[in-house]
């Protein structure tokens, strides 16, 4: 066999197997970007997964939220302003504690010894009759609203009291006063309902800006 032809040969060997080597180079690249691929998308779809589940978490949270009514008791209308408030505030359900015989300017004289609300405020066993049904089983959190007579809650709310099914749930009291406070009252609930977790409450005035500062101080 001549030079040349032996020469040929080792030329078309040396090509064949660059030709190999660039072969299994590509391949290689081709697979190592493909499986990088693979890791970005398999990361995208962690990534997902993850916002899927805290969106998911947020919305079991947001369900089991606690669930807040502002109940009241209101014979002039300034503590049904103030619980309006209040239900701007936490979005809570209003409810008015409505008597079944309501009161008058004159149940209501402060200088009349002989007036209704006297009278009652005077007997601790008296409970006024409310003329509407109050379903508190669905809330946890209750905003209990009344004005102060003759320094104390009116009777009627220990009406409410006595006919609720409140053990265990959070009732935060407020009330509305011309100058006595809420502390009488608050310390009668805990001595008498201690089944129910009280918060020591506040006498509101009508500012709005007031009871919403309130409220958000309370964390409910």
């Amino acid at each position: 066999m001549n030079k040349k032809i032996i020469a040929l040969i080792v030329i078309i060997i040396v090509i064949a197997v660059g030709v190999g080597i660039w072969l299994i180079s590509s391949n290689n690249n081709s697979n190592e970007s493909n499986t990088n691929n693979l890791n970005s998308n398999a990361n995208i779809n962690e990534n997902n997964y993850k916002e899927g589940t805290q969106e998911n978490t947020g919305d079991r949270e947001s369900s089991n939220s606690k669930k807040i009514a502002i109940i009241y008791f209101s014979a002039t209308g300034t503590t049904e302003k103030v619980a309006g408030y209040i239900k701007d505030a936490t979005n809570g359900d209003l409810i008015e504690i409505v008597p079944k015989d309501k009161y008058t300017d004159a149940d209501l004289d402060y200088d009349n010894s002989n007036s209704r609300a006297t009278r009652e405020q005077k007997d601790s066993s008296v409970r006024p009759e409310i003329s509407n049904t109050i379903d508190t089983d669905s809330y946890d959190v209750i905003y209990l609203g009344y004005p102060i007579w003759w320094g104390d809650a009116p009777r009627i709310i220990l009406t409410f009291l006595d006919e609720s099914n409140l053990s265990g749930k959070t009732v935060i009291p407020f009330c509305t006063s011309g100058s006595s406070g809420i502390t009488t009252s608050v310390n009668y609930f805990k001595n008498n309902y201690k089944n129910i977790n009280w918060l020591d409450g506040e006498r509101l005035s009508t500012s709005q800006n007031e009871v919403t500062n309130w409220v958000n101080s309370l964390n409910y």
